[in-house]
């Protein structure tokens, strides 16, 4: 895992944290949505591609966010 792409799952993984307490599905869509929001484009295809890689460290409430940000990219 590259600097980059440490960081990148450290910062996804601290926003899972921030709704565990809150139901499965609700902690995956408030995820989402904060990624949505304030991720740069080139941070959702760098940690997308680290996805596709494994995502070894990737915890799941992000990680089931990320794949469903990225089910609603227009194609």
């Amino acid at each position: 895992m590259s600097k980059m792409e440490d960081r990148l799952v450290y910062m996804a993984n601290q926003i899972g944290k921030a709704f565990i307490l809150r139901p499965h599905q609700e902690a995956v869509d408030e995820t989402a949505t904060h990624l949505k929001a304030f991720w740069e484009k080139r941070m959702l295809t760098r940690i997308l591609a680290y996805i596709d890689a494994g995502g070894a460290g990737l915890d799941e409430i992000p990680r089931q966010a990320l794949l469903k940000f990225r089910e609603n990219l227009p194609k």
